[in-house]
């Protein structure tokens, strides 16, 4: 199987390049870049935008599957005009772009980028696949994301991978949220009630791999842990696994004064079950945090 991938130089593009090579997999990937540093054997790149049309399309209609996860970093400082632009359209128009050659020929699998940010802030709401999306920023985002996809249904089989918080040894959000640990101040947020629904970058892969090879997976798939935990919770594993004080809050309102309307990416309340993963079969390799973040912090 030929499989291109956009969004190849990111965290967990970069991963899922890497194991699909090692699979044996011919990967192509879309980069900005003519040649970008750390393809493994097995992945070439082709240059090209995919938030605009170009001859790159001609690659992706000659590949039998395509992962499309291409989208501007969410979590990087506070939201202007123009990052909220930035962050809408990378991933709606690169999408476009992709789904519209497929609908036409090309690859007859799609596994498509998507987040857990669908669903908006629920409090102690249990979410899953079947959930109705919220109605804030991100969620708006996520649904249009998904439904750029939706034209490729015509005549392939389309996955939409809903993604929770990707904990990575390097990158991601676990350097940022392990630092203040690391320099005893670390704690929860607020009160820590707010739940957090994570994924090792190990299951993140899998999850994409299994999208791509296993014909029953069509529409939303969570890609969360099945396990998801109270920021307090998490706080406390991070000290334990650190060997730190975990018990310092970080005022609530003091995250919102620094990041302004992104502040609502660290703050959501977010308990997203994988019910779909589960049903299919999927193991997970890491199912509980304490075992993951003594693998990814050790």
């Amino acid at each position: 199987m030929r499989v291109f991938v956009t969004g190849a130089t990111g965290l967990i593009g970069r991963a899922l390049v890497r194991s699909l090579a090692g699979a044996g997999r011919e990967v192509v990937v879309l980069s900005r870049q003519a040649a970008p540093q750390g393809l493994p054997p097995g992945a070439r790149a082709v240059q090209g935008d995919p938030a605009v049309a170009g001859p790159w399309q001609e690659e992706l209609a000659g590949c039998e599957a395509c992962v499309n996860l291409a989208g501007a970093p969410v979590a990087d400082g506070r939201w202007s005009a123009e990052r909220k632009r930035a962050i809408r359209e990378s991933r709606v128009e690169s999408t476009r772009n992709v789904a519209a050659v497929i609908a036409e020929r090309g690859p007859e699998v799609l596994v498509n980028g998507s987040a857990i940010g669908l669903y908006g802030p629920r409090g102690d709401e249990e979410l899953d696949e079947a959930s109705a999306p919220g109605g804030d920023f991100l969620a708006e985002v996520a649904r249009d994301w998904e439904a750029a996809a939706a034209p490729a249904a015509r005549r392939a089989r389309v996955a939409l991978v809903r993604t929770g918080i990707v904990l990575a040894r390097e990158g991601g959000a676990l350097p940022r949220l392990a630092l203040p640990f690391r320099l005893f101040a670390g704690g929860p947020i607020g009160d820590g009630a707010f739940w957090q629904s994570w994924i090792h970058l190990d299951d993140e892969v899998g999850l994409l791999r299994m999208a791509l090879d296993d014909g029953r997976v069509e529409g939303p798939l969570g890609a969360v842990a099945p396990e998801p935990v109270r920021n307090r919770e998490l706080a406390a594993a991070l000290g334990r696994v650190l060997h730190r004080p975990h018990l310092l809050p970080t005022p609530a309102f003091a995250v919102r004064a620094a990041l302004g309307e992104m502040a609502e990416v660290v703050l959501s309340s977010q308990r997203v079950l994988p019910r779909k993963a589960l049903a299919l079969g999927y193991r997970f390799r890491w199912p509980d945090l304490a075992p993951a973040l003594r693998d990814l912090l050790s």
